[in-house]
C-alpha cells in the first residue's frame, strides 16, 4: 500500500553523510511505491516555538509566519515522518530542532496527529554508539507523545567527512528502512 511519507533533514550539507543516507531513503520509499516529501530544515526559515499558545488561531499553524506552514499540512497529511540528521555537539541539529518543537502546534491545535509511523535517520563524529543518544532519545519521546510508532532507526557512528559514509553500510540500511514503512 503506497503510503505518503515526509522526511526532514537537518544538515546544512548537502554533500553530507547524513544527506546520502536521506536520499538512499527516499530512492527506495519512491521504488516501493511510496509518496515523499522533503523538507530540508537548513535551507528553509524556521525560527523556534514562541510558546504563545496561538497554534491555528490564524489557520495556520503557526502565528508566525515562517517555512515550518508549509511543512505543518504535510506532517498533517502524511502517513510517516521521517528525521534525518547528524548528532551537534552531543544533540539535535538547531536546524531541525526547530521543526520539532513546532511540531507542538499541532498538539494544541488540536490536530489529529496520533497513528502515524516514525523513524530516525542520524550519524556521528565519534565511533562510540552512545553519541546518537542525544538524538534518538528525542525523537523516540516525540513519537510516543505523539502516538507515532517508532519503524526503525539508522544510528551510524564514525563518520565526519562527506563521502565517509560510503565505509559504513549506512546507505544500504537506510534503504532497508523503507521497506519497514
Amino acid at each position: 500500500m503506497s503510503k505518503k511519507i515526509v522526511v526532514i533533514t537537518g544538515s546544512p550539507r548537502a554533500n553530507g553523510n547524513s544527506f546520502a543516507m536521506t536520499d538512499s531513503f527516499i530512492r527506495a520509499a519512491q521504488a516501493e511505491g511510496h509518496t515523499v516529501t522533503r523538507f530540508d530544515a537548513a535551507m528553509l526559515k524556521i525560527g523556534g516555538c514562541h510558546a504563545c499558545e496561538t497554534c491555528y488561531r490564524t489557520g495556520r499553524a503557526c502565528s508566525f509566519e515562517d517555512d515550518f506552514n508549509r511543512i505543518a499540512p504535510a506532517v498533517l497529511e502524511a502517513d510517516a515522518v521521517v528525521f534525518t540528521m547528524p548528532v551537534y555537539w552531543y544533540s539535535i541539529p538547531a536546524q531541525i530542532k526547530g521543526v520539532i518543537d513546532r511540531l507542538y502546534s499541532l498538539v494544541v491545535g488540536g490536530k489529529p496527529i496520533a497513528g502515524k509511523e516514525c523513524a530516525l535517520i542520524a550519524c556521528c563524529e565519534e565511533k562510540d554508539p552512545t553519541v546518537l543518544d542525544g538524538v534518538r532519545i528525542p525523537i523516540e519521546r516525540t513519537a510516543a507523545l505523539n502516538g507515532w510508532t517508532m519503524v526503525g532507526e539508522v544510528l551510524i557512528p564514525g563518520v565526519l567527512r562527506p563521502g565517509e559514509i560510503d565505509g559504513t553500510d549506512g546507505c544500504r540500511q537506510a534503504a532497508e528502512l523503507a521497506k519497514k514503512i
